[in-house]
């Protein structure tokens, strides 16, 4: 007979007797036997059994596979072993080191934003920092970001909402280097891949020389010639038109306008070329195709979760970047094993009653719907079932 243990205790349960192996089970499980008894028993390992699902679950995770197409499972059953996985919060250590230069930039999944800080390496992407989850880009979310991270030298970021204030708030000392690709971005987008006239034409050409820039003399130079681009077009950014209708008045080449001054103001608060200064990157774009990038891939890929498992899974991502798996399975919570019993017997007749109560006459007795119908059912658990006895607490114990 098959008795459990919950506690994988090597004494019987029942007669305190040290167990001796007996073979296997079907699915291949170490059997133990009493030799005295002859109760049967298997010892279990919910850890590692844990672990091997979490195993399977993050295999699916970082995989293009459907969960049908797992071997060795359904669908159905996979989602039912696994279920407990999605409510595992990832999350990496504090960071205690101060970095040269951090990348900074947000990714906007479903209704959420996720604000990420990783750090650069000469082959590219670094290490993830930490993340924030927020609803959108704003000083106080940059803020629960930037103060878990000691203040770099460099900060490279592309300028999102809320992010200066609270630059300037928590790393007061930190140089801020504007990613090229993203003010470049900027620029394409006021004056278009083909502007029609001359003067946005030649301000898109400064645009896209930032990329050759290389040392100071070169950024000098750039400099010169977006001076040299305002004293002959200045004028334009000026010029205003009158609705007649409306009675108002705007800006004639807003859009010309809107690039110069996106350009001199950057170039007037000397985040464009801070890399020549300090050697740090001079774009987010490890962050873009490394981080972002495989995100978006990920979801992609396993599309039609719901808003919960779609933040779990982007934070799985980060985390296994950072964390092996043998380190993931400190995250999973701890199984407390089922109590022991409170107290056990001491002799055998004691928990194999020999003397069954006397069977009930017909015709004899109260009705089957009387109140005897419990105590009839309590008796007979107690002497068919003898080998689940659970003694009471001695409190409740029959005198």
């Amino acid at each position: 007979m098959t008795v459990p243990n919950p506690t994988n205790t090597s004494t019987c349960l029942l007669c305190a007797t040290r167990l001796v192996k007996n073979g296997t089970t079907s699915a291949g499980t170490q059997r133990w036997r009493c030799p005295r008894c002859g109760a049967s028993s298997t010892r279990r390992r919910p850890d590692l059994t844990r672990r091997h699902e979490l195993d399977r679950f993050l295999d699916w995770l970082t995989s293009k596979h459907a969960q049908s197409e797992l071997p060795g499972t359904s669908a159905r059953t996979f989602r039912r072993t696994t279920a407990w996985c999605w409510q595992i919060v990832p999350r990496l250590g504090p960071v205690e080191t101060r970095h040269h230069h951090i990348l900074l930039d947000g990714i906007y999944l479903g209704t959420w934003c996720l604000l990420i800080a990783t750090t650069a390496g000469p082959q590219g992407l670094g290490h993830v920092l930490a993340w924030q989850w927020c609803a959108t880009e704003s000083h106080a979310a940059w803020s629960a970001l930037l103060e878990r991270i000691p203040a770099p030298t460099v900060a490279v970021c592309d300028g999102g909402t809320g992010l200066h204030s609270a630059l300037r708030r928590h790393w007061p000392t930190t140089r801020v280097q504007r990613c090229i690709f993203h003010v470049q971005l900027g620029t394409r987008r006021h004056l278009t891949r083909n502007p029609r006239t001359d003067p946005g034409r030649r301000l898109l050409q400064l645009s896209r020389a930032l990329s050759d820039i290389h040392d100071i003399d070169a950024a000098i130079t750039w400099q010169q010639h977006l001076d040299t681009w305002w004293q002959a077009h200045g004028h334009l950014t000026k010029e205003r038109t009158y609705h007649r209708h409306s009675g108002q008045w705007w800006y004639t080449h807003d859009r010309l306008r809107k690039a110069w001054h996106l350009l001199h103001r950057l170039n007037q608060q000397g985040v464009l070329f801070t890399y020549l200064e300090h050697g740090n990157a001079r774009t987010t774009s490890a962050l873009e195709g490394g981080i972002n990038s495989g995100i978006r891939d990920l979801l992609r890929r396993h599309r039609g979760m719901p808003e919960a498992h779609l933040r779990r899974a982007a934070e799985w991502f980060l985390t296994l970047k950072e964390l092996p798996r043998d380190q993931v399975y400190d995250l999973i919570p701890r199984v407390e094993p089922a109590p022991a019993p409170m107290e056990q017997p001491t002799r055998w007749s004691d928990r194999c009653p020999t003397t069954p109560p006397s069977p009930r006459t017909k015709g004899s007795g109260p009705a089957r719907d009387g109140p005897d119908v419990a105590n009839a059912t309590r008796h007979t658990r107690r002497y068919t079932h003898f080998l689940a006895y659970k003694p009471e607490p001695a409190s409740h114990q029959e005198k």
